[in-house]
């Protein structure tokens, strides 16, 4: 039986960050996953992360994976593939199936980063050929490059539910309706705003009665559902699609960790072990870090793991406990970060009826997923100044500063409270360079010029779909809930290397459509 120093389990960020951090110090770890490739989640992560610089704000998760794995190779972690992790024993041992082979191995220490797995909703039908996880769409689109389906009516408003939504948009298909049981919107606003300007609308307090089809998805039948679920008669809508995606909610995937009899607590969030704050289970030796001890973004489960792995490696010897100090009150700093604002854990459940700031929320965002005209004027990002300047549809307290960084001119403050809302310096100039557009997490920023010409606005925009509009093509300008209401006029089109992707679209519209354009269609 081969012993390690350290066992990971799950090489998703949590896992490999954990191994890595580990690594670092001097200790020798493998990581096994049961898949082809390691990476976890992040390669299906196409958009750009929020928080700050040192939670990789605006990189994409596909990059935030692929610098991890070359940080494992640079420290020299062991990763085992096509290894499924069948037994997790008291004793920190384990039982690999590795192709047809069991094999055992024991650790020192072994840290669980299994992640979570995506919850069902039964309705009629829903076995049928057509309904699919939207990680599952995800997948297909971001790693092998299919289609899920031409049109497809998404369940659940929650961040993967919106996200997934306009990756589906992005991949070409046509998204029919986002619905959700629950009163509001889950998810961050401006993944929400950014699938509404493109006419996608929303159904909350609707659920699926019934998915159609003989042989396959063919359509769907939606209802509205009064405070206690149940369905009201007469309110049916019908749809035509041939996918119907399901995004509600993950569990964690924490069975290795009850099969070896740590102590487990059934939370809201999930089946999850007891630990503490440094991912230590009951059990000596035995740790847990990311979605198997309890679901949150991608960020806060690569910092987890390092705050795990510098924990294991000064247990093991390797680092004094002031050098292991020092790191944890770093890494949990950054941690608290991304614990902040209105999705702060301390808030899930609760029903906010302002900003931070004491600002009353949009209920046109929450219940619609947009902001409503006479709503915008209300937030510090909103503003009016001669000539070009940036106008910031942020809304809701979430971590997130890059706007903030990448400024050059320092036109947007946030200030040291990282869920601030954003506000535009009064005594600054634009000169219109567009970073602050392209680094917005949120697709929330628009540069505007009231005064471009005679007559006539430009508005600036992040624009993500393929094929690129050009220079002089005219087209619609549609406003926050995807509404047609003017020609508009291509004047610019950008797209550098420091965008990152995000292009900048530049349009003309009618002056007084200036507060409302917010997409083009071509």
């Amino acid at each position: 039986m081969k012993r390690y120093d350290l066992i990971v389990i799950g090489a998703g960020p949590a896992g490999l960050s954990a191994a890595i951090e580990a690594a670092k110090c001097g200790m020798k770890p493998v990581v096994f996953d049961e898949n082809a490739r390691p990476g976890g989640q992040l390669f299906k992560q196409i958009h750009k992360f929020f928080g700050s610089k040192e939670h990789k704000a605006k990189i994409r998760g596909f990059k935030i994976g692929e610098d991890l794995l070359k940080e494992a190779e640079e420290y020299g972690v062991e990763v085992v593939l096509n290894a499924t992790v069948i037994g997790l024993y008291p004793e920190k041992e384990i039982t690999v199936r590795i192709g047809d082979i069991v094999k055992h191995f024991k650790g020192d220490y072994i840290l669980i980063a299994t992640g979570a797995s995506e919850n069902m909703v039964t309705f009629k039908g829903w076995t049928k050929p057509g309904v699919i996880g939207a990680g599952a769409a995800q997948t297909m689109m971001n790693l092998h490059h299919v289609m899920p389906g031409e049109r497809v009516l998404m369940l659940g408003t929650g961040n993967v539910g919106l996200v997934v939504s306009y990756q589906l948009l992005q991949a070409g298909c046509e998204v029919a309706a986002l619905v959700d049981a629950a009163p509001r919107i889950g998810g961050y606003g401006v993944h929400a705003a950014k699938v509404a300007r493109c006419g996608v609308p929303f159904y909350l307090s609707h659920t699926i009665v019934e998915a159609e089809g003989e042989e396959a998805v063919s359509g769907v039948t939606i209802a509205q559902v009064d405070e206690k679920f149940q369905f009201i008669p007469g309110t049916e809508k019908h749809f035509d699609v041939d996918t119907i995606c399901v995004a509600v909610g993950l569990s964690p995937m924490s069975q290795l960790l009850k099969q070896a009899g740590c102590q487990m607590a059934d939370l809201p969030g999930g089946y999850v072990p007891v630990c503490d704050e440094f991912g230590k289970t009951s059990i000596d030796g035995i740790y847990a870090a990311g979605d198997v001890s309890g679901i949150e973004e991608a960020s806060s489960a690569m910092i987890e793991g390092r705050i795990s792995g510098v924990v294991i490696a000064a247990d093991a010897g390797y680092l004094s406990e002031d050098e292991k100090q020092q790191k944890c009150d770093e890494l949990e700093k950054a941690l608290g970060g991304l614990r902040q604002g209105m999705f702060a854990p301390k808030n899930r459940g609760k029903k906010l009826e302002t900003t931070e700031e004491g600002i009353r929320l949009s209920e046109s965002l929450l219940t619609k997923g947009y902001i409503a005209d006479d709503e915008i004027s209300r937030y510090p990002g909103f503003v009016k100044k001669a000539g070009v300047h940036p106008v910031m549809e942020c809304t809701q307290n979430i971590p997130c500063n890059p706007c903030q960084d990448a400024c050059p001119k320092g036109c947007i403050s946030i200030g040291e409270n990282i869920t601030s809302l954003p506000v535009v310096v009064a005594d600054k100039e634009c000169i219109g360079c567009g970073m602050c557009v392209a680094s917005c997490s949120g697709q929330a920023i628009f540069l505007v010029d009231e005064t471009y010409e005679e007559g006539y606005a430009s508005i600036t925009m992040p624009y993500e779909f393929l094929p690129l509009p050009e220079k002089g093509d005219v087209g619609t300008a549609l406003d926050r809930s995807g509404k047609e209401i003017c020609q508009a006029q291509v004047v610019d089109v950008r797209s550098t290397k420091a965008f990152d992707h995000t292009n900048l679209l530049t349009i003309k519209v009618p002056k007084d459509m200036a507060d409302k354009a917010r997409f083009y269609r071509r």
